[in-house]
């Protein structure tokens, strides 16, 4: 008869895997609550872009005012109105406020994020006098009509970047490398911006503008997730997917500021939230969906390297892997014991 091996047993005790459970997904829980809590409840301007528009004389006490909000905004001065109306079209300020013989004026762009047009007019209208009349308001860049509140727009990051972790995990599970890997990387991102831009643009009427630079956006962000994912597997292995989705959904989601502004979120979240995919990405379809491409290249610019640093990870994990040699994998733990029977 011949020699039979008894199969390999895992060199972790059950009890110690056991704990490792119970206190894991406990510490998984809390840090997922942090991440979405936190930056919701302590949503606040910090250094908001403000502009200032008319002439010196009239245009001060409306600066002095806002300055009693401390930290609230940065105020930015304009000669005059068409000027703080140009710079709200391009995405430099999220309003003006535009001192007139008649009173101030507002100007806000809702498309930009609607909690924030609400928040300049509060503001606005409670440093007007008591006797004064309503502070007038312009929004420049309105909000689509089918989501007025900007809540289909925020609920858009989630399943971007859960399709971006996903087509990463299965494209590292599943086993391809090199060419392939970056094939089918790209071109899953590329499907999965066709399939949203039909159903956000030309089906639910969250985005406007250019049909096409809305696929775009939505694809480059999937294949920054995706590939940054799988470039993380090629360098780390398994682990890999864990830090990639960590990343992308347990920090990015929370931390792009896409239901209100990175503005809104406590330091340093907004300003890490848009260096992460999700962040970047919200903030670059917000620019192609509503400002014809306004402010679009910081964002897209941060997006593309996570691409690339992704893509180029993945091609050189295939180059250490020998022509037709079979995918590497993570090693299989060794067995306890080595008894022959016979």
């Amino acid at each position: 008869m011949p020699p039979v091996t008894p199969p390999a047993h895992p060199t972790v005790p059950a009890s110690r895997r056991v704990l490792a459970v119970m206190v894991m997904v406990p510490l998984l829980a809390a840090l997922a609550l942090w991440a979405f809590a936190w930056p919701a409840t302590r949503m606040a301007p910090r250094d908001l872009p403000l502009g200032v528009a008319g002439p010196a004389a009239a245009a001060a006490p409306l600066e002095q005012r806002l300055a009693a909000h401390e930290g609230a905004f940065e105020i930015r001065r304009y000669a005059d109105e068409a000027a703080a109306r140009s710079a709200v079209q391009n995405r430099e300020v999220y309003g003006a406020v535009v001192a007139t013989p008649q009173g101030p004026r507002l100007l806000t762009a809702s498309a930009a994020s609607p909690v924030v047009a609400q928040l300049l007019t509060q503001a606005v209208t409670s440093q007007a006098p008591p006797t004064a009349q309503a502070v007038p308001v312009t929004d420049v860049v309105p909000a689509p009509a089918a989501d007025v509140r900007g809540v289909g727009f925020g609920a858009s990051v989630l399943p971007l970047a859960l399709a971006g972790v996903a087509a990463g995990a299965l494209v590292s599970l599943g086993g391809l490398r090199g060419g392939r890997a970056v094939t089918a990387v790209l071109g899953a991102s590329a499907l999965v911006g066709l399939a949203g831009a039909a159903l956000a643009h030309s089906w639910l009427g969250v985005l406007t503008g250019n049909w096409w630079a809305a696929a775009g956006a939505l694809a480059l962000t999937v294949a920054a997730v995706a590939a940054g994912v799988a470039g993380l597997h090629a360098l780390l292995g398994k682990p890999g997917i864990g830090l990639g989705a960590f990343l992308i959904v347990l920090l990015g989601n929370p931390f792009s500021g896409a239901a209100g502004a990175p503005q809104l979120l406590p330091e340093p979240a907004g300003l890490v939230g848009q260096w992460l995919p999700p962040g970047a990405g919200s903030s670059l379809l917000r620019s192609v969906a509503f400002f014809d491409g306004a402010g679009a290249a910081a964002p897209a610019l941060v997006l593309s390297l996570w691409a690339v640093l992704g893509v180029a990870a993945i091609a050189f994990a295939g180059r250490r892997t020998a022509p037709g040699a079979p995918a590497p994998t993570d090693p299989a733990p060794a067995p306890t014991s080595a008894v022959t029977y016979s």
